[in-house]
């Protein structure tokens, strides 16, 4: 006979099994993947087919991917995918302004950031950083009049320091919390010997998204720039995380440059930040 003993030990079980599901549920609407990591899988038709294929609802895009705003929505609706924003070199956004906005509006896209520095266009001094810092804030502001926001996207070389100061507290402490976002990619902080949790506690409620992707050890993954997917690598994920909650960083975007196998590196990635988030959403 079954005892009644039972029963709220079983509807505890089930509440739980609820509430973890309700949680893993909440948090893929706060990850996304960096198309970069797809790049040489295939046409884009194809990449944006193995996003969705993974288990991702967001996406951050590079570009246009050679697409008609038209043909991007295409592949969006058929995948089930939104963007969360766009990687756009600052020479496009200055010089081709427009194009670019009506493309990522016509897309759905609001947020913009900028990626990348060549070496022969990077700043070699603090007042070298500041006016780079003001340019991307005049940049920001007049994005701001067209509904839309822009974000900078750090490597290992903005954690160089210039009178005591890293070049991205620089950027930061230049420009306005209202123009410019920083999408902080981890990894490369901690390559150039920062620690990201400093930052975030530092930029609280101006770091909009994470790029989260692992660093290897020297000798491991030595034809993959040493980058491991999250939680398989170096970074301390179980500091990283609350602290990055706990600033109010809204997007978690799971990235790799150079991945051998692609497919492997993104749902392994996958799995364990949205296990990790879950755990904190609990």
């Amino acid at each position: 006979m079954f005892s009644k003993r039972l029963i709220p030990s079983c509807l505890l079980a089930v509440m739980a099994l609820t509430s973890f599901s309700s949680a893993a549920t909440e948090v893929e609407n706060e990850i996304a993947l960096q198309m970069y990591t797809l790049r040489n899988v295939g046409s884009a038709k194809d990449q944006f087919e193995m996003a969705h294929k993974a288990g991702f609802k967001n996406i951050e895009i590079v570009g246009t991917h050679d697409l008609s705003a038209g043909k991007m929505k295409a592949l969006l609706t058929s995948n089930d995918l939104h963007i969360t924003s766009a990687h756009v070199q600052l020479s496009a956004l200055e010089n081709q302004y427009q194009q670019t906005v009506d493309f990522n509006k016509a897309v759905g896209n609001n947020t913009l950031i900028v990626p990348w520095i060549k070496p022969e266009d990077r700043p070699d001094n603090q007042q070298g950083w500041i006016k780079y810092a003001q340019r991307l804030n005049a940049l920001g502001a007049r994005l701001r009049k067209d509904g839309m926001q822009l974000g900078y996207h750090n490597h290992n070389f903005e954690m160089k320091k210039y009178d005591g100061v890293t070049a991205l507290e620089i950027i930061m402490d230049h420009s306005s919390k209202d123009n410019l976002k920083l999408e902080m990619d981890a990894a490369w902080v901690s390559r150039g010997g920062q620690d990201p949790v400093r930052f975030l506690k530092q930029y609280s409620g101006r770091i909009y998204a994470i790029h989260a992707k692992d660093n290897a050890g020297i000798g491991v993954r030595d034809d993959e720039m040493n980058f491991a997917p999250l939680g398989e690598g170096l970074l301390d994920w179980n500091s990283i995380l609350p602290a990055a909650k706990a600033s109010g960083v809204k997007w978690f975007i799971i990235e790799h440059d150079a991945p051998k196998d692609p497919w492997q590196i993104i749902t392994t990635s996958h799995n364990n930040l949205r296990a990790d988030l879950t755990k904190l959403a609990r």
